[in-house]
């Protein structure tokens, strides 16, 4: 999907096609799209397509005809039960008469844009735009962080009721979405760097400053990042040992009720044995039966108040 847009009376419109001073935002691109671009602006095939491969990583690309910054920005998939949070690319490349966006699927940083819902956005100005993007992708960061460790509260809530593997997995997704943050944001801060000494940053004087704004959302949004990672990684080590020491409680109550159970087995097994009655004491009793019985409870009896002074139920 093919959409341009351009800054008219400081209104945003779509265009129906690519004008000078525009905004080409190219959603999933079909090939044809690509090549339509691709030759309006003189551009590298490969250039246009680096944002379509999901393990693209961040970078800066310079060429006679156009510059191109490659970032991975925050993402949801929802194909699974559960959210995960993950990256995608995005490019921005810039030539002489446009900005040019490419994304693999739709994604709310740029909706903003389209919508109209962003302050000072003007499409010719490209080194602001550029910098608009970045800052919105980096704040985008900061809100899936935040979500991400109030899933983390609420599932550790869950997890001190049930302790099932349910939420164990749960956390074991969101540290890898935090994986995946924290592996984006590193990279995006290299490209970051890179912007500093780059002409086309340099433009307007309110750039700087909102450069060293996007640097800072970003570095905040890496250390959040590495902190509830931290967090959350201690978290599943503790209730992993917790459920590893309560499984150690149970085999060892199991043990003992075993060793209980078995000392009127032990005793009834003698008794059933195929020998002369004459040498088993009681055999003739006529409350033999009863007597067996009550020295078995009784040494069971006993085995268990050893067990319990030893603290072995505890």
């Amino acid at each position: 999907m093919t959409n341009c847009y351009i800054t008219r009376n400081n209104y945003l419109e779509e265009l129906t096609g690519p004008e000078p001073g525009c905004w080409v935002n190219l959603v999933a691109p079909g090939e044809a799209e690509l090549n339509r671009i691709s030759n309006k602006y003189n551009l590298d095939m490969d250039a246009l397509k680096a944002a379509l491969d999901e393990d693209e990583r961040s970078r800066i690309e310079t060429d006679e005809n156009y510059t191109m910054i490659l970032v991975n920005i925050p993402t949801i998939e929802d194909e699974t039960d559960k959210e995960l949070y993950s990256t995608i690319p995005l490019s921005i490349i810039v030539v002489d008469e446009a900005v040019i966006t490419v994304c693999s699927e739709e994604t709310p940083i740029l909706s903003q844009f389209a919508n109209g819902r962003v302050r000072d956005f003007y499409s010719n100005m490209k080194s602001r735009f550029i910098l608009q993007i970045l800052y919105k992708s980096s704040s985008l960061f900061l809100t899936y962080l935040r979500n991400i460790d109030k899933k983390s509260d609420h599932v550790e809530n869950e997890l001190h009721k049930s302790q099932k593997n349910k939420e164990l997995i749960e956390l074991l997704i969101l540290e890898k979405s935090l994986v995946y943050f924290t592996t984006a944001l590193k990279s995006n801060e290299v490209v970051l760097e890179k912007l500093l000494r780059l002409e086309i940053i340099k433009k307007y004087p309110e750039d700087s400053e909102l450069l060293e704004d996007v640097i800072v959302e970003n570095k905040q949004a890496i250390e959040m990042a590495n902190i509830y990672s931290g967090i959350l990684s201690g978290t599943m080590d503790a209730f992993a040992s917790v459920i590893s020491n309560n499984l150690n409680i149970v085999m060892k109550v199991l043990s003992v009720v075993t060793i209980v159970l078995s000392i009127p087995t032990l005793i009834f097994s003698a008794y059933g044995m195929n020998t002369n009655l004459a040498g088993m004491p009681f055999a003739e009793s006529q409350w033999g039966f009863l007597i067996i019985v009550v020295i078995s409870i009784v040494v069971s009896v006993i085995a268990m108040i050893v067990f319990m002074k030893a603290k072995f139920l505890k």
